[in-house]
C-alpha cells in the first residue's frame, strides 16, 4: 500500500498547472489531488488518495454532509479524472466522508469500520481516450520546466526555437492525421479509404520473413557435449561441476530429440545414456566439493 497523499490548499500557480497536468497524466498521485483540490475548492471539498493494489482510493472531504451529495461528487470526480487520463489508473474507489483530523493511515481507518467512518463509498471505472487521440494530446503538452527553463534567451535563440515548435508541430499533425486514419479505417471498415490502397499493397505484398533455420538436435547435442568436455578437464570447483552436469544434461535431452526416421537415431539414442551419466558423475563430483571444507587461509 503507497502512502496517503493530500496536496496544499489554494489556486494552482499559472505558471506550474501546465507542469502539474502532465505528471497527472504519468500518474503522479501527488499531482492528481492537487488538481482535483484546485477544481473542487468551490464546494468545500478536500481530496486524499493512495494507489492501493491497482486501485485509487479517493477520499473526498467536507464540513457537512449536504456538501458530498453522492451523485454530484462522484460524476465530477469522474469527468475530472478521465479529462486528466492519469497512465496506469483504469478503477477508482470514490469515499465520502465529513472532514476529520489529518489521519495518516486513514485508509486502514476505513477498511476496518467503513460503516462508521464514511458517508458513501463508490467505484467506477474510467473511460481511456482513443489510443491516437492521447497521443496527440501528449504531443501537444509542453515540456516540464527544468531549473534553467527561466534563463532569459537571445533573439537569435528564440527564433531557432519557434523554427523547431513549428517544425515539430508540423509532424505530429501529420503523424496524428496517419494514426486518425488507420483508426477510422479499422473501426468503420472502409475498404475504400484514403489508406485502402497501402493496406492493400501490404496485404498482397507482405515483406519477405527470413526462413528460420532448422534446429539439427544431434548437431547442437554434439557441440555441447565437446565443449562439456573440454571444460571438464579445467574443472575444479562446484559450482564449474555443477554447469557441467546442466552441460551434459541438455546435450542428452537434445540426442532424445532426434526422430525414429533419421540414420543416426540409433547412436543418438546411445550417447543419450551416455551423457546423462556423465551428467550425473560431474554432479556428484559438485556435491562432493561441496562437502570439502576449504583449506584454512595461511
Amino acid at each position: 500500500m503507497g502512502h496517503s497523499t493530500q496536496s496544499p490548499s489554494g489556486p494552482i500557480p499559472m505558471q506550474s498547472i501546465d507542469d502539474i497536468y502532465c505528471q497527472a497524466r504519468q500518474g503522479s498521485i501527488a499531482a492528481i489531488i492537487q488538481i482535483l483540490n484546485d477544481k473542487l475548492a468551490d464546494s468545500s471539498i478536500r481530496t486524499r488518495a493512495v494507489l492501493d493494489q491497482g486501485v485509487l482510493q479517493l477520499l473526498c472531504e467536507a464540513p457537512s454532509p449536504e456538501q458530498l451529495p453522492q451523485d454530484k461528487v462522484v460524476s465530477r470526480v469522474k469527468t475530472l479524472l478521465e479529462g486528466m487520463s492519469p497512465r496506469s489508473i483504469s478503477r477508482v474507489n470514490i469515499n465520502g466522508r465529513i472532514v476529520q483530523e489529518q489521519q495518516l493511515l486513514w485508509l486502514d481507518e476505513i477498511k476496518r469500520d467503513p460503516e462508521t467512518q464514511l458517508l458513501w463509498s463508490e467505484q467506477v471505472a474510467l473511460k481511456k481516450p482513443n489510443p491516437a487521440v492521447r497521443l496527440w494530446q501528449d504531443m501537444r503538452l509542453p515540456r516540464q520546466r527544468g531549473p534553467y527553463l527561466d534563463v532569459p534567451a537571445s533573439k537569435t535563440g528564440s527564433s531557432s526555437i519557434g523554427f523547431w515548435r513549428g517544425l515539430m508541430g508540423g509532424i505530429s499533425l501529420c503523424l496524428f492525421l496517419v494514426l486518425l486514419g488507420w483508426v477510422v479505417r479499422d473501426w468503420l471498415g472502409w475498404a475504400n479509404g484514403p489508406f485502402a490502397g497501402l493496406s492493400n499493397t501490404e496485404q498482397t505484398t507482405p515483406a519477405a520473413a527470413p526462413a528460420p533455420e532448422a534446429i539439427d538436435p544431434f548437431a547442437q547435442a554434439v557441440r555441447i557435449a565437446q565443449q562439456a568436455a573440454e571444460a571438464g578437464q579445467t574443472a575444479s570447483t562446484a559450482a564449474e561441476w555443477l554447469e557441467l552436469a546442466s552441460r551434459w544434461q541438455r546435450a542428452s535431452d537434445l540426442m532424445a530429440e532426434v526422430m525414429p526416421e533419421d540414420a543416426r537415431y540409433g547412436t543418438a539414442q546411445e550417447r543419450v545414456q551416455t551423457y546423462r551419466q556423465n551428467s550425473g558423475m560431474a554432479l556428484r563430483q559438485s556435491e562432493q566439493l561441496q562437502g570439502t571444507p576449504e583449506p584454512a587461509a595461511p
